[in-house]
């Protein structure tokens, strides 16, 4: 009573040999027809997911809610702590729903019509649907068309009418709605991004549904301003005042990374969508881009998502190809707070699996980085704007430091909003993070965070009296024993309620 947290991450504590032992990086799944059930669902929870994501191109309003419904069934009854992100469609050339085929194959050479008709009955043989309706006008002859940020790729041969005819010159798998863009000569063509505002008509319908299903992460696609995120926020903020829901900036094109400061100090995470991004600029820029977002994130102390082709091969296959881990391994060793799955999961032949192959392979790299001290150590610099959040920082930093100098097992942070649980996993401590709260709002939000284990805790008087409490009812549950050495620090007061209350001095402690 009083003290709840995840099932997954008590067994994992008391098997897996310790604090030190457990997994720092998070895992999202992207839901859909491989995996929406909620025996499915329940196989992907105890594979490790932390963050189930819904993919508002897909599937009906009716469809996700009956998705989040079983995510908090599963929550309830097993007492796992599953969050729930909607990612939103955005305003960018898609393709159909593929007549409600869940793929199709495009070979080499084969001719294919991109058209804007509506069809009554089934899509003739060939032949892709697309979203905007002056499609047909802004192709040329010649120019490529690059599907599912490089996939499968097209030569633009003759256009008639609505009809835009194409042959392969890539082959690969077409999904339902997937991305679209045009090259001329080597370069994008952007007529119709320019003008569209980042969140359209049906994505405000999307996220007023969002709002009420009380979802705790929403992922706004193609953002190309800070303006964009703070519109969404203080939407957001009107209609759910008492409910925090995290919004997440995806970052996929030109835009996103000219203003990437600015997005980035706005918003409740960032999301590094690695495919649409491959399609605005050149391939190889794409890793040391990834590796800069990922870093300025963590320097701005914003929570970052690796996504997209992590693990594509497994849509058909049962096992990843060796570069494939070489490329988890890299985003791990980047120290991103998580990372996420898209088709692997959401269609493809093996989505267990799939999360099996995330949470293995981040746990080796993580134990390989605290054996041969291979992190990189990161100048950290000082965001604080205020003297009072400017001490949180500071005595952050402190416990993170004194953390490792002694080899504690654990840090335990008790907070109210999260915000000093936040500032340490941005010091990637080698211990783990306990995070205590009393809001399980919070504890879902949290649940982002590298490194970050949330506790569901009734908060005493003060630290001294929050530590021996917490301490003994994991000692009851198995989770830690005697001998245990923790850093303590807390932003809790009994005389306020607010984030930064009076800050208590950080205590070293061991468990007796």
């Amino acid at each position: 009573r009083g003290f709840e947290v995840d099932t997954r991450v008590e067994n994992e504590l008391k098997t897996v040999g310790g604090f030190r032992n457990a997994r720092r990086t998070k895992l999202v799944a992207t839901i859909g027809p491989a995996c929406c059930s909620y025996e499915q669902l329940d196989e992907l929870a105890s594979s490790g997911i932390n963050i189930a994501r819904l993919n508002m191109c897909h599937g009906t309003h009716e469809w996700h809610r009956q998705v989040i419904e079983n995510c908090r069934r599963l929550n309830a009854a097993k007492g796992y702590g599953i969050a729930v992100m909607i990612d939103t469609e955005g305003s960018e050339i898609h393709m159909g729903d593929l007549g409600g085929a869940s793929s199709a194959r495009a070979e080499d050479g084969e001719e294919w019509c991109f058209t804007v008709r509506k069809f009554n009955g089934p899509l003739p043989a060939y032949t892709l649907q697309v979203n905007y309706e002056g499609f047909a006008e802004d192709v040329q002859v010649g120019d490529e068309l690059v599907v599912d940020g490089g996939m499968v790729r097209f030569e633009v041969l003759e256009k008639v009418g609505p009809d835009v005819q194409c042959k392969c010159t890539d082959p690969g798998i077409l999904l339902p709605c997937a991305n679209l863009n045009l090259w001329r000569d080597g370069f994008l063509v952007r007529k119709k991004n320019v003008t569209l505002p980042t969140i359209s008509s049906k994505d405000w319908v999307d996220i007023d549904f969002s709002i009420s299903e009380g979802v705790d992460f929403i992922a706004v696609s193609f953002v190309k301003s800070p303006e964009d995120i703070k519109h969404l926020k203080s939407y957001v903020s009107a209609r759910s005042p008492d409910r925090s829901i995290g919004v997440i900036a995806k970052v996929e094109d030109g835009d996103s990374l000219r203003n990437l400061d600015g997005i980035i100090r706005v918003s409740d995470g960032v999301m590094v969508a690695r495919g649409n991004l491959g399609a605005h600029i050149p391939l190889e820029q794409v890793p040391s881009v990834q590796e800069a977002i990922v870093d300025a994130c963590r320097k701005l102390n914003k929570p970052v998502i690796v996504a997209s082709q992590l693990l594509e091969s497994m849509v058909e296959y049962p096992t990843p190809t060796r570069a494939e881990v070489a490329d988890i391994s890299n985003a791990v060793r980047q120290q991103a707070d998580a990372l996420m799955l898209s088709g692997e999961s959401a269609m493809g032949l093996h989505p267990k699996k799939a999360v099996e192959v995330l949470r293995i392979v981040s746990l080796r790299m993580e134990q390989w980085g605290r054996e041969e001290t291979h992190h990189d150590k990161v100048s950290l610099p000082e965001i604080s704007q205020s003297d009072t959040a400017r001490t949180s920082e500071q005595i952050c930093n402190v416990a993170a430091q004194i953390a490792n100098k002694l080899g504690a097992d654990a840090i335990f942070v008790y907070t109210r909003r999260g915000y000093m649980a936040s500032l340490l996993s941005r010091n990637r401590p080698d211990c783990p993070i306990f995070a205590f709260t009393e809001s399980t709002n919070v504890t879902r939000r949290m649940d982002l965070l590298w490194g970050i284990v949330p506790f569901k805790f009734d908060f005493r008087k003060d630290l001294e009296s929050n530590l021996l409490q917490s301490s003994a009812l994991l000692k009851a549950r198995g989770m830690a024993s005697s001998g245990n050495l923790v850093v303590a620090v807390s932003d809790v007061s009994s005389s306020s309620q607010s984030e930064i209350g009076i800050l208590q001095s950080i205590q070293v402690h061991v468990l007796s």
